[in-house]
């Protein structure tokens, strides 16, 4: 009976205050928060165990190499995220809602973002406070960007799809901080250092490709429109001066 009276206010605390619409960004931003500590320390903890070389490397590198560890669970979790929602989920299904794609999102869509600025939020923090050691200006201002729309798309619903198909680009980071790992490590000229190397080149081809795509799509036609005006404008001109040469 004492059990089952703490349960209910528990279940009713999550379920009409944690998870509700209205408070769902900021409890993700919490959870985002806390996951980033989790990880840091837990990567500490089996780091510690399993790799020989990491008790030896410096303070900042160990530093570096927890907040390496974060960088890549944020990136599959936000990436494994990204893909369900533009290819497998309904929400975006013109057969399932109604409305424009821009304006729709779920908890569960708010809540991945929101978990995503938490990490954005905690992760900037850590890089002002190690300055400039575990990045310099040009990370500061990625992680304000990013959060900025993130963080805008998380709590007005607008853009979600359009934001989940650019965080899909967080595929290639896992791969670069392998490759910061064994360059630590002194695997620099092991095979899977190479074979690292190769799978990052690859997934940024495809990457910059994706952007080509988009410039040809969206940037071309509007200088193929300018073009095509000063063309134009060239041909009145000729036009009216063959007219004034009859009269």
């Amino acid at each position: 009976m004492g059990i089952k009276s703490y349960q209910n206010p528990a279940e009713l605390l999550v379920k009409e205050y944690l998870l509700a619409d209205s408070f769902i960004p900021y409890t993700s931003i919490i959870c985002g928060i806390c996951a980033y500590k989790m990880v840091y320390d837990l990567t500490q903890l089996f780091s510690s165990v399993y790799f020989k070389s990491y008790p030896s490397l410096p303070k900042i590198q160990r530093t570096e190499w927890s907040n390496r560890s974060i960088s890549t669970f944020h990136a599959m979790f936000v990436t494994a995220m990204s893909l369900y929602f533009v290819f497998w989920s309904n929400l975006y299904s013109d057969n399932q809602y109604a409305g424009m794609v821009t304006f729709r999102s779920s908890a569960l869509s708010t809540f991945s973002l929101g978990a995503s600025v938490g990490y954005f939020l905690a992760d900037l923090g850590m890089i002002i406070w190690f300055y400039p050691s575990l990045g310099g200006m040009e990370y500061v201002l990625h992680h304000l960007l990013s959060l900025a729309a993130v963080a805008y798309s998380m709590l007005t619903g607008e853009g979600q799809l359009y934001t989940f198909m650019v965080l899909i680009s967080e595929t290639t980071t896992p791969g670069i901080n392998l490759r910061w790992y064994l360059d630590t490590v002194g695997m620099k000229r092991s095979k899977a250092y190479l074979v690292n190397g190769v799978v990052i080149f690859v997934a940024w081809f495809v990457k910059q490709m994706h952007s080509y795509g988009l410039l040809l799509i969206f940037v071309v036609p509007s200088v193929l429109s300018v073009m095509n005006l000063f063309w134009f404008g060239k041909i009145i001109r000729g036009l009216r001066k063959t007219l004034a040469k009859r009269q």
